[in-house]
């Protein structure tokens, strides 16, 4: 379902201040009680590709809680060269430092599959999170598992092979779009892997030869998502493992 095609909460669902369905996975684990807290000053965005959200070392005004589509945490070098770190679908938030009480990042934070989200102020969420405890430990744990996925990403794009690089990128990707085709190209796969086309294509080729996937002109199309598990590192079953962790269903 597109973003602008996002539907209004039915009777019994979670909705954001302007009645839209929420399927963020952490405001749909807290008590309703916090939920009533909240929800006024959620506000429903649409999230188009390409949309930065935060910017390097500026300060995060907002907090994002995605609803669907796929967001990229990207180191910039001074050479304006740019690497992935880190994902955030419906089972996070954009904007973590300010959930601990830090208001900038060295990150950008970038819409790479489209998408929409439920967004509030970040000081008023600060003031919120002194009242509702169940939302702050999930927020803190978040935090935690976001930066032990950072530095396992960081280091599986520097040590494994280009093919098990990519076969676990889109077995992450999927885990937050729920879709089985993948609107992407091989020059942003390149850019999210930290490495060349050249090498992004030759892995891809590999992965289609072996029946595991099936690429074309900017998408991706996951055919056997069980083989693609045993062809990726072991990064991806960690980083699941961590996710897991949080308690979130």
């Amino acid at each position: 379902m597109m973003a602008k095609e996002w539907p209004l909460a039915r009777p019994g669902e979670r909705s954001d201040g302007q009645g839209k369905a929420i399927r963020n996975k952490i405001l749909l684990a807290i008590p309703q009680s916090e939920y009533r807290r909240i929800r006024p000053d959620l506000r429903f965005v649409v999230l188009p590709s390409h949309l930065t959200l935060h910017e390097p070392f500026e300060k995060q005004e907002f907090v994002y809680f995605p609803n669907g589509g796929m967001l990229s945490l990207v180191v910039v070098t001074g050479d304006g060269r740019a690497v992935e770190v880190g994902m955030v679908g419906k089972e996070g938030i954009a904007g973590t430092p300010s959930c601990v009480g830090l208001r900038r990042s060295p990150l950008r934070e970038v819409v790479q599959i489209e998408g929409n989200a439920s967004r509030i102020l970040a000081t008023v969420l600060q003031r919120t999170l002194e009242l509702a405890p169940r939302l702050r430990l999930l927020l803190n744990r978040y935090a935690i598992v976001q930066s032990i996925e950072v530095g396992l990403t960081a280091a599986c794009n520097r040590l494994h092979p280009a093919d098990q690089r990519l076969a676990r990128w889109l077995l992450m990707a999927q885990d937050r779009v729920d879709a089985g085709v993948l609107q992407i190209t091989h020059d942003f796969l390149a850019t999210m892997l930290g490495t060349d086309r050249p090498t992004v294509t030759l892995a891809a080729q590999r992965l289609q030869n072996s029946g595991l996937i099936r690429y074309s002109r900017g998408a991706v199309e996951i055919l056997n998502r069980k083989r693609l598990e045993s062809r990726s590192c072991e990064c991806y079953r960690t980083i699941q493992q961590f996710n897991g962790s949080l308690g979130l269903r």
